[in-house]
């Protein structure tokens, strides 16, 4: 029978987050100890009140308009305004079933060149390869905090000779948890060479320091903004997300909504009531608690883990530490955390899934292998948390750490 499949779609593998996360489901449903530190999801519970409304409307059953409710688009670009200093109004955005999805959208109706940092999320390359767009990736360093800076960006550019580049950020950062620290001078280069930038701030209201920071307070006419429910609301499988476009790129969105209305035409009408007590209640008691919560487990893993054998940048937000192991060891990054698997029970993803080179040994170690709905009940202080707090709620997460710690004393 003749090959019906698309050559782009042969080579296209799994996502590597989702192939960890039933890679690990598997090993344990074979009884094996497995530390769960490669699948980056939010371990806390949707907020009770957000979960009662979306209770309350779960009899909602008919077709929202493709753009999205307009009481949610309207309180998504309030809370964007607030964040960012902009004046989004409901009409430049368009809510989308998760941020994933609006990323994917982005990339059909984009025609043009993508650069991408390395260290970049896993599925910013395939999507833009399914959407036929050239990717440039970007060398970046730990003293950037892993993002690039405004001279290598402007090189990039001048490189690639195209007046339609789009450059992706994502700070907090998936997956080395640091935060931009130039947002300021990136934009200024891309001003001045009228490129595109998405900013995708899922994890922005997960940051450690409590300030939300986008690269759009500086370059707002060319900065489109992706966000959602998933990591700062716990409400991942809610698939909640939204793309936000300045009036100068109304046209672009109103592209991207009507490649919305031939895939999945509407999103979830009852999560969508939810989502807008998600973006119009006061849930700041809540956020702080998640953030100290996952500033401490995290810095608890940096000060466990790195020794002159691991090197990594303490996390600053997010759910991740990107270790780097010294050693000559393996061949790839990957091979890296197969035998990691094998010998220890710690699920990782390689660096190479990042845009890294392959023989760089770098991992990505998400540290949310915990019950955070009894760590929430639990803790009643905003101080930072002690060690003997995070060894009674996140178990997993110390044992897992000390058997890593331990292992790579033998590199």
């Amino acid at each position: 029978m003749r090959n019906i499949i698309k050559k782009k779609v042969i080579s296209l593998k799994p996502s590597a987050t989702l192939a960890i996360n039933e890679r690990c489901k598997e090993l344990i449903a074979q009884g094996k100890k497995i530390y769960r530190f490669g699948f980056g999801q939010s371990p806390f519970p949707v907020p009770e009140k957000i979960v009662e409304v979306l209770k309350k409307n779960a009899h909602r059953k008919d077709y929202l308009s493709i753009q999205g409710l307009p009481e949610l688009r309207q309180a998504i670009a309030t809370h964007l305004n607030k964040k960012t200093k902009n004046t989004f109004s409901k009409e430049n955005v368009l809510v989308t079933p998760g941020s994933k999805e609006a990323m994917y959208l982005m990339h059909v109706v984009f025609d043009g060149e993508i650069i991408l940092p390395s260290s970049s999320w896993v599925s910013y390359a395939p999507q833009a390869e399914l959407a036929n767009n050239k990717t440039h990736w970007l060398q970046t360093s730990y003293e950037n905090n892993w993002f690039p800076t405004a001279q290598a960006l402007e090189k990039k550019i001048k490189s690639i000779k195209s007046n339609k580049i789009l450059l992706i950020l994502n700070s907090p950062n998936n997956p080395s948890g640091t935060i931009c620290n130039n947002f300021k001078e990136l934009a200024q280069v891309a001003r001045e060479n009228k490129i595109i930038i998405l900013s995708d701030e899922i994890y922005t209201d997960i940051t450690f320091n409590n300030r939300y920071e986008s690269i759009s307070t500086y370059y707002p006419e060319g900065t489109l903004i992706s966000g959602g429910l998933s990591k700062w609301c716990g409400a991942g499988g809610w698939r909640l997300g939204f793309l936000a476009a300045p009036s100068e790129l109304h046209d672009f969105l109103i592209n991207v909504k009507a490649v919305a209305s031939e895939t999945y035409s509407t999103v979830n009408t009852p999560v969508q009531y939810a989502a807008v007590e998600a973006y119009n209640g006061d849930y700041e008691d809540y956020k702080f608690k998640v953030r100290n919560i996952l500033n401490s487990v995290g810095q608890y893993v940096y000060k466990k883990l790195k020794s002159n054998k691991i090197f990594m940048n303490p996390p600053q937000g997010g759910l991740y530490v990107m270790p780097e192991f010294m050693n000559s060891k393996f061949k790839s990054s990957a091979e890296l955390c197969d035998v990691i698997l094998k010998d220890t029970g710690v699920a990782m993803l390689p660096g190479s899934d990042f845009g890294f080179k392959k023989d760089k040994m770098v991992t990505r170690l998400s540290f949310t292998d915990f019950d955070g709905k009894k760590f929430l009940e639990g803790i009643n202080t905003h101080n930072q948390l002690e060690d003997e707090v995070i060894e009674k709620y996140a178990p997993n997460v110390v044992k897992g750490i000390e058997e890593l710690s331990k292992w790579s004393k033998n590199l």
